[in-house]
């Protein structure tokens, strides 16, 4: 279990340990934002890796850049997951029929990734606008990991948990979460709830070999037009195979340029 607060994550491997009286969960720290934090927990991963999840994620945050020059949300939700997972390649591989489960949200609705200007550097910067180009990233990431790692038994799919009251909301206006307390209340999940269908792409025997697809609700998402009720669906560019290519292209360069070295 992966964290930037190892005091937090350590928490919650002492209550998985004591609930399911399994030893072996352990917590190693994790800051996708800072690219030798990432290297040191690629550096210490021994063995084979049968399940990757990646679940990290900031939202609607105020402008901020990391210290290469990359707008936060973009950077964490997609750019350090994508050096993860490429640090990861060997031990995926190893372990013959390896998932990867990409987190995504139906945010990503909001707005597909603008090649042009990625880091908002030429147009106003909007928080929502940054959060949903990080979202169809999450999505083109499962797609273009699955054509280019299948051949290792490597697969990725992405989804949408659904409405979880977390952290997450922390940037939002405190009387926009208390209307949307009541408004929504029909639709909103526990996190156990929302947490089905990761576990769903991450152990179904029904979903061995299957990638590059979007879940939710434990089920693949309808492609549409417009998200249904502001959760449902997946917009065509966010499963678009070019548009997958490109951003892999350009999100590697983008590592690269900041010294990441490991895999492909």
């Amino acid at each position: 279990m992966a964290a930037r607060s190892v005091e937090a994550a350590e928490r919650t491997v002492d209550d998985i340990r004591s609930t399911t009286g399994n030893a072996q969960v352990h917590a190693a720290p994790l800051d996708l934002t800072d690219l030798d934090s990432v290297r040191a927990f690629v550096d210490a991963w021994t063995g084979p890796l049968h399940v990757l999840v990646n679940n990290a994620g900031v939202m609607d945050t105020p402008e901020t850049h990391t210290a290469y020059g990359w707008e936060l949300q973009f950077a964490t939700n997609h750019l350090g997951h994508m050096a993860l997972t490429l640090g990861l390649h060997a031990a995926l591989a190893a372990a013959g029929d390896a998932r990867v489960v990409v987190v995504s949200s139906s945010g990503h609705g909001r707005s597909p990734v603008v090649f042009d200007d990625l880091f908002f550097e030429r147009r106003p910067y909007d928080p929502g606008l940054a959060y949903g180009q990080s979202k169809a990233a999450n999505v083109l990431f499962a797609v273009e990991l699955t054509r280019r790692w299948a051949d290792d038994g490597i697969t990725a799919n992405a989804l949408m948990p659904g409405g979880i009251w977390t952290g997450l909301q922390k940037h939002w206006d405190p009387a926009v979460i208390e209307e949307l307390s009541v408004a929504a209340a029909d639709i909103m999940k526990t996190p156990e709830q929302g947490a089905a269908t990761s576990v769903l792409l991450a152990t179904s025997p029904q979903l061995a070999g299957v990638g590059g697809r979007y879940f939710e609700d434990c089920h693949e998402a309808e492609v549409v037009e417009e998200i249904r009720g502001g959760i449902h669906g997946v917009k065509a560019y966010a499963l678009d195979p070019g548009a997958a290519r490109r951003l892999w292209d350009v999100s590697l360069a983008l590592l690269e340029k900041a010294g990441w070295d490991i895999g492909r």
